[in-house]
C-alpha cells in the first residue's frame, strides 16, 4: 500500500510522463523502476524512539561537546518557514551532531538526506523506520531514479524540514567541496511559498575518521559503511572533540523559479559560500595551516597571528584570537593524535597527509594558499 507522499510522487507530472513511456520504457517497465525506488526512498521518523537512540550512542556522543551558534536563525525561520537545511560535511558522525543540536533546543527534527552505504543493516533499519533519512545514491544517472528522488524530496519538503549536504559526500581532503544542485533543483520545484535555506557549517576540533581521510584523499570507490565503522572506531580510542554547528539567516527561494538554470545555480553558489563563511576556525585548523615542516614555537605563533590578521579582515568566524592562543590550545592534542612532534621547543610535522587534511579546512577563508609542510 502506497503511503500519501508516494501517492502525491506518482501524481507529480514529470513522473507520470515518465509512467506513459515518455523516456524509451513500455509503461509497465517504467511503472516497476519507479514503484523500486519509491519503496527504497520511503521513510519514516518516529520523533520519540528518534530522541531514545541518543542512549545506546552515548559512548561516541559524549567524546563530541556540541556547541551551537546563532540559532536564533533556525528558531526564528522555525515558526513560520519550511525549512531546507543546507551544511558542509566532514564525519559520519554530522548526522548525529547536527540535528542533536536542534533537538537540544527543542526545534522539530529534520528528515535527513544521507548517502546509500550507511543503510545496510541494522543501521539501514533505524535510518528507514526511526530517524527518518533518504538515501541517496549520489552517482547514478539513471532517469528513473532522478526524476523519483526529486519528486520524493519535492513532496518531502511540503511536510517536513529537510537536512542535506551540497557536497554529496564528505571532503576526502578536508577543504570545503563545490556543491551538487540535484537536493537543491528538487526544492525549488517544491512550490512550497514558505520555503527557506538556511545555511550551517560544522567543525571539529578533530574529525573522528581524520586518518582514513586523508589517507584516501581522493576517493576511489564507495566502501562498506561497516568497514569504515570498525576503521573509526579503532582512532576512537582517546578521541575527544568540541563540534561547533554554526546556523546562518535564512535565505529565501520564492523569487527563484523552478526552470531557470541560471536562477540554480547562483542560489548553489550562494549557499556554498554562506557555509564556507560561516565556518568555525579553530586552533588546530590554523596551527595546521602555518605549520612547516619543522619550526619553533614562536616563529609558529608569528606565523599565525598573520593568518587570524588576515581572516579577520575578511570576517571569518574565529574561534582564536592569538598565534599563543592557538598553540597552547592545539599542540599537545595535536601531538597526543599523532599528527606532530615537540622537540625541545620545536615542532615538527609527523602526519604531514593529516595535517595538509586540517590546513586545507579554511583555506577557502585564506587569499595566500598552499603548501607548507
Amino acid at each position: 500500500m502506497l503511503d500519501d507522499i508516494s501517492q502525491a510522487v506518482l501524481a507529480r507530472e514529470e513522473v507520470a510522463k515518465y509512467l506513459r513511456g515518455g523516456y524509451g520504457e513500455s509503461g509497465a517497465q517504467a511503472r516497476e523502476r519507479i514503484y523500486a525506488y519509491l519503496d527504497e526512498l520511503r521513510t519514516t521518523q518516529r520523533y520519540k524512539i528518534y530522541r531514545a537512540l541518543q542512549h545506546p550512542l552515548f559512548p561516541i556522543l559524549r567524546k563530541i561537546e556540541r556547541k551551537p551558534e546563532h540559532l536564533h536563525h533556525v528558531t526564528g525561520a522555525v515558526r513560520t518557514h519550511r525549512i531546507l537545511y543546507a551544511s558542509n560535511h566532514k564525519s559520519h558522525t554530522d548526522y548525529l551532531v547536527e540535528p542533536l543540536v536542534l533537538d537540544d533546543n527543542g526545534i522539530r527534527p529534520p528528515v535527513i538526506a544521507a548517502g546509500i552505504n550507511l543503510f545496510g543493516g541494522p543501521l539501514g533499519l533505524i535510518h528507514r523506520h526511526v530517524t527518518g533519512a533518504i538515501p541517496i545514491r549520489r552517482n547514478t544517472k539513471d532517469p528513473a531514479y532522478l526524476i523519483t528522488l526529486k519528486a520524493y524530496v519535492a513532496e518531502i519538503l511540503k511536510r517536513h524540514d529537510l537536512f542535506f549536504y551540497p557536497e554529496g559526500g564528505r571532503s576526502y581532503s578536508g577543504e570545503l567541496k563545490s556543491a551538487k544542485t540535484g537536493i537543491i533543483s528538487a526544492a525549488l520545484t517544491a512550490e512550497c511559498p514558505n520555503l527557506v535555506v538556511i545555511p550551517a557549517a560544522v567543525a571539529y576540533d578533530f574529525v573522528l575518521e581524520d586518518h582514513i581521510l586523508a589517507r584516501q584523499r581522493v576517493k576511489k570507490r564507495q566502501r562498506p559503511f561497516a568497514r569504515e565503522l570498525a576503521e573509526m572506531v579503532r582512532y576512537a580510542v582517546g578521541y575527544r572533540s568540541r563540534a561547533f554547528v554554526t546556523f546562518g539567516a535564512p535565505i529565501p527561494v520564492s523569487h527563484r523559479h523552478a526552470q531557470s538554470r541560471r536562477d540554480l545555480m547562483e542560489l548553489t553558489r550562494s549557499i556554498r559560500a554562506r557555509i564556507g563563511a560561516l565556518y568555525k576556525v579553530l586552533p588546530t585548523a590554523i596551527v595546521a595551516a602555518a605549520m612547516r615542516p619543522s619550526i619553533g614555537k614562536r616563529d609558529l605563533e608569528a606565523r599565525i597571528d598573520r593568518l587570524i590578521e588576515e581572516l579577520a579582515a575578511r570576517h571569518a568566524n574565529l574561534g582564536v584570537t592569538s598565534g599563543r592562543q592557538a598553540v597552547e590550545e592545539a599542540a599537545e592534542p595535536l601531538e597526543t593524535r599523532g599528527i606532530i612532534v615537540a622537540e625541545r621547543g620545536r615542532f615538527r610535522v609527523r602526519e604531514r597527509s593529516v595535517l595538509r587534511y586540517y590546513a586545507r579546512t579554511i583555506e577557502h577563508l585564506l587569499v595566500t594558499t598552499g603548501r607548507t609542510h
